[in-house]
């Protein structure tokens, strides 16, 4: 009978424990969050009270991802009734800021209060609380006020040069918004493809939206290069385009199209080549579909008329003609029907002013406007299209090269080349989104050995780099700091062509992300965040079948006094996972030793090399990380 009890006793010691850990599990961490003893347990039958059209929204979808993590749904109703459990969702913004909420759970009820998109992030986070025991599914009392640090919180997605599904970008929405994350970037236009139906040029999806074959490995490996023979292409239909972007509404999200100008416009070229900056009518401009090497330098036109699929830059652009600015102009139009919200993106980075240098086209632009050189011309280019989205209600978003040859008088700058753009910007007075190459480029690898990491376009950006980004650079005063919008990281697809790939660079970058959008720089904690967080955080992405990369364990290395050898201990960042480890000096998989606590490593011979600790975490649903390795020195 003694042991029934203590082994009863140590169970629900370990069940509040694990409670308990759900409590601190909320990505993003909230900005208050007080634990309360005891749970509330979530039954079939509890009513969600929700009297708006806009708060049953929220609700529906709360719903949805119940009954993938529960097996069940609530009721929805106007109004509760006097008796059952019931979840309140009172809308009505919390102080100044509309995507603030409170969310409280006591022993009678749930009860958030939010503005239309703090009420949905509320619901977001009591998702998050949810812990499974058996067949209870229980929330922990708490009582939760939080707020953003930044309005606008983004992720950009590429799918130019290689085309995704629409149910795969639904499920990057869906996974965006339990992150709280409010702005996708999607970029639709490059190089390499044209992916949106523009019903007045049919070409550009006909032509421009297929390629039929891609380079292999990096761009710059191989010259001539090798070549996949497989066509590639693909593009979303206007009504696709449409319930993607009601879709992402219904969870908060506002997607904001880029439509690249004047350059990275080979699709379009291809497609149209009366646009370009040659009178092809006159035969000018022979071989001008040629691209770039990683060092700035023109191809060999016979090799780069060959590659459809060479992600370089290309340095086929727009001529700055009528003809292209009532195409761009008939082109946008479609394109604002489509997206609603405030802001379309033009590109205007890596223009390569080559063909403007020798085209009779631009220098009569050149001339006729009095303009200092190729780069004004490209600043006269922007304005133009600015003016025209302006008058019809919209803002210009451009990347920080739009600051060349002067800024448009109300265009928005992201700043990609590091922070030098956005704090010049943010200094001229202009409103300024960070995103910087060196922190936020999530096409990245995420290890300093390459050769363990699937092929990525080069960089290494891991996990902690990722958090310690403040978007708000030093250099600016308070003052100018209130123009920096927020923060978005880049995820741009030369080298990711499936969607487990995709997912593989995404998270757990992502999930650092959202706390760098949603704390100030005085609120985050980075060992918080991967002690208590990340390893709850992973294990849900799997249960919903992400495929993320696993991340390096949290080793510890000290020396044992009374032995004088190195004693290690290992904790793994997703929950429930375990270690396999060797320290043999060969491959560490599922037949190494399992970690089962901290161990004593053997003692080397005289003559030995230091020892090296080679393990894999190997995840609650049965995948392996890449293997690590740490030198016992």
């Amino acid at each position: 009978m003694r042991k029934v009890f203590y082994l009863t006793l140590t169970l629900l010691l370990l069940l509040g424990n694990l409670i308990f850990a759900q409590t601190k599990s909320i990505v993003p961490q909230p900005k208050t969050m007080t634990r309360a003893e005891g749970h509330w347990v979530l039954e079939p039958g509890t009513i969600i009270q929700a009297a708006t059209a806009d708060a049953r929204k929220s609700a529906a979808i709360f719903n949805e991802l119940l009954e993938a993590k529960a097996g069940f749904q609530l009721t929805i109703q106007h109004q509760a009734s006097a008796e059952g459990p019931v979840i309140h969702l009172d809308e009505a913004q919390v102080g100044e800021q509309e995507e603030a909420y409170t969310l409280s759970v006591k022993d009678k009820g749930v009860y958030i209060k939010g503005a239309g998109k703090g009420l949905f992030y509320g619901l977001q986070s009591l998702i998050q609380l949810l812990e499974i025991r058996g067949p209870e599914v229980m929330l922990p009392q708490v009582e939760i006020a939080d707020a953003p640090a930044f309005g606008y919180r983004g992720i950009m997605l590429d799918v130019s040069r290689h085309y995704f599904s629409s149910q795969q970008i639904m499920k990057v929405l869906d996974l965006m918004s339990q992150l709280k994350f409010n702005t996708m970037h999607w970029h639709l236009t490059d190089d390499q493809g044209w992916r949106l139906e523009i019903k007045k040029y049919p070409k550009l999806t006909a032509i421009g939206a297929r390629r039929d074959s891609t380079i292999i490995g990096q761009y710059y490996d191989f010259q001539p290069f090798i070549y996949d023979g497989e066509p590639h292409g693909g593009y979303y239909s206007q009504e696709e385009a449409r319930s993607i972007v009601q879709y992402a509404a219904d969870r908060k999200i506002t997607i904001i199209p880029e439509i690249e100008l004047p350059g990275h416009s080979s699709a379009v070229l291809a497609a149209y080549p009366e646009l370009g900056s040659f009178d092809v009518n006159k035969n000018e401009g022979k071989g001008t579909i040629a691209a770039l090497n990683d060092k700035g330098e023109p191809l060999d036109n016979d090799i780069s008329s060959q590659v459809p699929g060479y992600w370089g830059v290309h340095y086929n652009i727009y001529g700055p003609t009528n003809q292209a600015y009532q195409f761009l102009e008939d082109v946008l139009t479609e394109v604002m029907d489509i997206f609603p919200g405030e802001y379309i993106h033009i590109g205007g980075d890596e223009v390569p002013k080559d063909h403007w240098e020798t085209s009779a086209l631009a220098q009569k632009v050149i001339k006729k406007e009095k303009l200092a050189d190729e780069h004004e011309l490209q600043s006269f280019f922007i304005r133009r299209i600015e003016q025209f989205l302006n008058e019809n209600g919209r803002k210009l978003i451009g990347w920080d090269e739009i600051l060349e040859g002067g800024l448009a008088p109300n265009a928005t700058v992201m700043s990609w080349r590091g922070e030098k753009g956005g704090i010049a910007a943010a200094k001229m007075g202009h409103d300024v989104i960070m995103t910087p190459n060196s922190h936020l480029y999530f096409d990245h690898y995420q290890s300093e050995d390459k050769s363990t990491e699937p092929l990525a376009i080069g960089g290494f950006l891991p996990l902690e780099k990722v958090y310690a980004y403040n978007p708000i650079p030093a250099d600016l005063t308070a003052e100018e700091g209130k123009h920096v919008l927020g923060v978005q990281a880049n995820l741009w697809t030369e080298y990711l062509a499936t969607n487990n790939k995709m997912e593989y660079h995404l998270f757990p970058r992502a999930l650092a992300l959202a706390e760098v959008a949603w704390k100030s720089r005085e609120e985050k904690d980075y060992q918080s965040f991967i002690h208590e967080r990340l390893p709850f955080r992973l294990l849900d992405l799997e249960e919903k079948g992400v495929f993320f990369r696993i991340p390096e364990a949290d080793v510890q290395i000290s020396k044992d006094a009374e032995s004088g050898r190195h004693k290690v201990a290992i904790k793994p960042l997703v929950a429930g996972a375990r270690v396999y480890y060797t320290l043999d000096g060969h491959k560490a998989d599922q037949t190494g030793l399992l970690y089962a606590g901290p161990f004593l490593t053997p003692i080397p011979g005289a003559e030995q090399k230091p020892l090296t600790l080679r393990y894999v975490t190997v995840t609650p649903g049965g995948r392996s990380s890449n293997e690590f390795q740490v030198p016992l020195e």
